[in-house]
């Protein structure tokens, strides 16, 4: 490692077996605290390369425990999280809100590492009880029309990196391949990113698998659509800006987003929502995100008519209704 370390510190880029390889060894637990968050610590200093990203990509999807879902057609809706924005859980209630119009999602997420209130800590504060039975998620999507993968039962690799990621509690590039590393490997994808330059970098790699995506990034530094600035949209036919007014919405203010100081008011907050009693505000924000999520489905669609697609499922209590599902199973 000490070699690695030296070479990247004189800004050497890793090819993408070297980062594949590299990360293997992580993964076996042969490097001590000190050696991984030198290694973290590089990727905090420069930007990842699309070689090294996808090499690190390739090693935790050979060393996940994979799900086969038998071909259903889902999408996953997640963000990288380690934006520093502590918003309620935009992506997580997007996700019910679309399983509430009638999609399969299949969602990827883990514990929050910037805030408090990451996908994983919310749910299983709501009862949510975590699985890695194939049968058992099989039986959640079929009923709820969701299931969740929580990341630490299906990424084993992770597992060495967990310590020294939770004592340091900023971004790394575990926020960057988080999105991409979905064991169901679902067909569809609607992902947030923390910058332009990863969503460049999910473009360039999403484009190539010829999957329906859709890569979002507010401009004021938020992984999805916060409607409190312009967006960047980039899906297989399009690389678009737009403003909240370009889809007949007006801009909310960061402090409308605030997802709360500990988990127990982030779920509040959540269960909120969920339940059709949010502010304008929230209401607004996570059906965008969700309308967005269900236009990759139909892309023929304009984004204005999926959002009311979603509107309908928040406001008739469908993606409530999903949640308590969920719950129960």
């Amino acid at each position: 490692m000490q070699k690695i370390l030296e070479d990247l510190f004189q800004h050497r880029k890793l090819s993408r077996q070297e980062a594949h390889d590299l990360l293997v060894e992580i993964s076996k637990g042969q490097y001590s605290d000190v050696h991984l968050a030198c290694f973290l610590s590089v990727f905090k200093m420069r930007p990842i390369t699309v070689e090294e990203l996808q090499g690190f990509r390739d090693a935790l999807l050979r060393l996940c425990n994979p799900i086969d879902l038998g071909g259903i057609d889902s999408i996953d809706i997640v963000g990288t999280g380690g934006d520093s924005k502590n918003t309620f859980n935009i992506s997580t209630l997007a996700s019910f809100i679309v399983a509430g119009a009638g999609y399969k999602v299949t969602k990827h997420g883990n514990y929050g590492v910037s805030s408090v209130s990451g996908s994983s800590n919310v749910l299983e504060h709501l009862g949510y009880a975590f699985t890695k039975d194939p049968d058992d998620l099989m039986r959640r999507l079929d009923t709820c029309g969701i299931c969740f993968f929580h990341a630490p039962l299906f990424h084993p690799a992770m597992k060495a990196l967990g310590p020294v990621r939770r004592a340091m509690g900023m971004k790394t590039f575990f926020n960057m391949l988080g999105p991409l590393v979905n064991p169901a490997r679902p067909k569809r994808h609607f992902l947030g990113v923390f910058n332009l330059n990863l969503a460049r970098l999910y473009h360039y790699i999403l484009q190539a698998e010829e999957q329906p995506f859709g890569v979002v990034y507010s401009l004021d530094g938020y992984d999805e659509i916060s409607l409190t600035s312009t967006f960047s949209l980039k899906t297989n036919d399009a690389d678009l800006y737009l403003t909240p007014e370009d889809i007949g919405m007006q801009r909310v203010r960061p402090e409308e987003l605030y997802g709360g100081h500990d988990v127990i008011e982030a779920a509040k907050i959540f269960t909120t929502i969920l339940a059709g009693d949010g502010s304008k505000a929230q209401n607004e924000v996570v059906e965008v995100n969700a309308g967005a999520a269900i236009q990759i489905f139909h892309p023929e669609r304009s984004l204005v008519e999926c959002i009311d697609i979603a509107k309908e499922s928040l406001q008739s209590g469908r993606a409530m209704a999903c949640l308590k599902k969920a719950v129960e199973a």
